[in-house]
């Protein structure tokens, strides 16, 4: 469903979310998500730009969050690596609907709309806050 950059992106942010307030170093990230840390690097630091991470360097640094007027939906942050579409067609003709024709249309379009519409309700404070503690 998402590319792995943007799968190490949702992981590393949740992971990062978890450890709000604190500064969270990279190959700590890395070790927690299971991610290359020079590849996670370059992910966090796009993520840094979009404005929904900080971004310290030296022996203290790391990434933190920022402070966000809004909770932050996986769809927001899974967009600053690929930008929002439609569903795609369970047979891959194109934009869910596209095609008249399509075989499975009637049954996919709902499970891809309630896909889409869980991405862009669930926010990553959500999933923080939920979790089961240990």
């Amino acid at each position: 469903m998402f590319s792995q950059t943007t799968e190490y992106a949702l992981r590393a942010f949740i992971y990062i979310t978890t450890e709000a307030p604190r500064s969270v170093r990279l190959q700590e990230i890395a070790g927690a998500v299971d991610a290359p840390a020079r590849y996670l690097a370059k992910i966090l630091s796009q993520l840094a730009r979009a404005g929904y991470l900080t971004s310290t360097r030296g022996p203290a640094g790391g990434f933190a969050l920022k402070p966000q007027r809004t909770p932050v939906s996986l769809a927001t942050v899974a967009a600053v690596f690929a930008p929002a579409t439609p569903p795609r067609c369970l047979l891959g003709s194109g934009p869910c609907g596209s095609n008249p024709d399509c075989p499975v249309h009637q049954r996919w379009a709902p499970i891809a709309n309630s896909m889409s519409s869980f991405l862009a309700r669930t926010t990553v404070e959500e999933l923080v806050t939920s979790r089961p503690t240990t």
